[in-house]
């Protein structure tokens, strides 16, 4: 009888000292998760879900532009050693099929923006001949909620013993998500509707524009891709566009080559906004570390912008 106490002692000791956030094993045995996020902000989004339990890694280093991102032999070792991938899908990450040939094994990938459907344009708009939707999704915090819906179902799946913790996790990101979509709205209100008006480096922020009641004039590069390049006429089009609508700035993410969009405010008389976070987070100590600071940063330029 003592024995048999002891050895059920022993087992609870020992489970009690497995590391958190485990992956079953075919064989039964539990190895600690290794999750990887393609772009800094997504990883930053599921770190809120995964907490404590499990550490998430970006795949892109900070600054990198996704739609030109290759990976490294290097990038293509990480994902070999882990056991979840989580992207952003909608075929923003074009390099993912060859990248999840190249690592081999098996992998469970989550998509955020599963259960999302591209926005239409609206009128005045120019459809992109080179890719079928907007994969922009998380410029709205409202569809960032599915994000962490989808990655808190496919951590739970990967890790059953953590779904509790997701789940809670996912409730309480999910209030600052909403908070933060009021204070967008609220912070916008400063900017009168007629100057609601965006011309933006590429098709990026359709979403947010969409969400708070702003208009998309034009873009430097007509497309949702950086990976693109505008035609003299284009250009052309977009100068007497801005003149014609009276948008008062032009807006490019943190990295972007200003050299087009410069050319454009000098023949407009606009001047450019260079510091906006669309893509990727800015560095650790400054005003971009996290989504939700990311998001209240380009509001704030954007609305200092054109108040």
């Amino acid at each position: 009888m003592k024995k048999l106490a002891l050895a059920i002692l022993m087992a609870a000791m020992l489970a009690a000292c497995q590391p958190a956030g485990q992956a079953a094993q075919s064989d039964g045995e539990k190895t600690p998760l290794k999750v990887i996020a393609a772009e800094t902000f997504l990883a930053d989004i599921a770190q809120n879900v995964a907490g404590d339990r499990v550490k998430i890694d970006a795949l892109m280093p900070i600054g990198v532009d996704p739609h030109t991102f290759e990976p490294t032999p290097a990038d293509v070792a990480k994902v070999a050693d882990s056991n979840v991938l989580i992207v952003n899908g909608a075929g923003m990450e074009v390099f993912l099929d060859k990248l999840l040939k190249n690592a081999g094994g098996q992998h469970q990938t989550i998509e955020a923006s599963t259960g999302l459907s591209s926005r239409r344009l609206r009128e005045g708009e120019i459809a992109d001949s080179d890719h079928v939707g907007d994969p922009h999704f998380w410029l709205d915090p409202n569809n960032v909620v599915k994000y962490v819906e989808n990655i808190r179902d496919g951590l739970s799946k990967a890790d059953p013993d953590g779904a509790s913790t997701y789940k809670a996790n996912a409730e309480t990101y999910v209030a600052k998500l909403k908070e933060l979509d009021r204070w967008i709205a609220d912070r916008v209100k400063q900017v009168p509707e007629a100057d609601r008006l965006l011309v933006t480096n590429h098709d990026n922020f359709g979403y947010f524009a969409d969400r708070y009641g702003f208009k998309i004039i034009g873009t430097v590069v007509p497309s949702v891709s950086t990976d693109s390049a505008p035609s003299a006429q284009q250009l052309a089009q977009l100068i007497d566009h801005i003149k014609a609508t009276g948008a008062k700035a032009i807006f490019l993410e943190m990295g972007v080559n200003p050299q087009l969009a410069e050319q454009v405010a000098k023949e407009t008389g606009r001047h450019v906004v260079t510091n906006l976070y669309g893509d990727s987070l800015g560095v650790a100590n400054g005003p971009a570390a996290t989504y939700l600071d990311m998001m209240k940063f380009d509001t704030n330029a954007i609305v200092d912008a054109l108040k």
